[in-house]
């Protein structure tokens, strides 16, 4: 189910809790939300949609284009610093932030596995973007 855009600054800036199985029907309206907003927006974290958990998907340019959902996401690893400027589909206009070209995670998928996974370039800039929401980092 597609769900409105969350744009408080006070909610975004709360860090998100971690996700369960209970919050299965979080990711997949996440990714129903994500996938309207492809032609300006690339990535989405929960608390985008109003909900603070740990969940985040994005559009993975690697996959041929298909969103990808993350729960409990962590970057354990980074390399590549970077200056860049970036947009947010929560707030207006563009800020600059640090990036690292490429970062290797660990997380959960849907099915509650863990998985483990490097990643590069846009996607890694993805990333890093919306696993900031989830620790309430607002660029």
């Amino acid at each position: 189910m597609q769900r409105a855009i969350m744009t408080s600054i006070p909610f975004l800036r709360q860090p998100s809790s971690p996700a369960t199985a209970d919050d299965i029907p979080t990711a997949n309206d996440l990714a129903d939300t994500l996938n309207p907003h492809r032609d300006g927006c690339v990535g989405m974290a929960a608390n985008m949609i109003g909900v603070s958990k740990r969940i985040i998907a994005f559009v993975d340019a690697d996959l041929g284009g298909r969103i990808t959902v993350m729960l409990n996401p962590s970057i354990v690893a980074r390399d590549g610093e970077y200056q860049t400027s970036e947009g947010c589909l929560s707030l207006q206009g563009e800020r600059r932030t640090t990036r690292y070209e490429r970062v290797e995670l660990v997380w959960q998928d849907l099915r509650l596995r863990e998985r483990h996974g490097s990643f590069s370039g846009f996607t890694a800039q993805i990333i890093q973007h919306e696993v900031d929401h989830c620790e309430g980092i607002i660029i």
